[in-house]
């Protein structure tokens, strides 16, 4: 059973997302994320890098972040998982509620892929 999100992530306004390339090269990019009981939910489009990564290997790490990527807590392991297109919906509901830009239809409508992270 995932436990929850831990406290140092809960509440911020950006995390850095760690995802891993083939060489096991770790790449950190600042993003926005919604909170949904146990897990957080990120929104990006299919062909940017963090989303062939997370093809390749779900183990990311999260930590707390400034909007340029600067780490201000601790850095947790956490899985992602590519959500099916059923689960949108709900995960953009998450990201919605918390951003009033993610709101605007015309700058993110090409948003197609979601993820959702799990903490171990």
């Amino acid at each position: 059973m995932p436990n929850s999100i831990p406290p140092p992530i809960q509440g911020q306004k950006y995390i850095s997302l760690t995802t891993f390339r083939k060489t096991g090269v770790g790449v950190a990019t600042p993003v926005w994320f919604g909170e949904d009981g146990d897990n957080l939910y990120v929104m990006t489009l299919s062909d940017m890098g963090k989303a062939k990564r997370i093809r390749n290997n779900p183990q990311v790490r999260v930590a707390p972040c400034t909007i340029r990527g600067r780490i201000t807590g601790p850095e947790f392991a956490a899985t992602a998982r590519i959500l099916p297109l059923p689960e949108h919906a709900r995960a953009r509901q998450t990201i919605n509620r918390k951003y009033w830009m993610a709101r605007i239809p015309l700058i993110w409508s090409r948003t197609d892929t979601y993820f959702e992270l799990t903490f171990p």
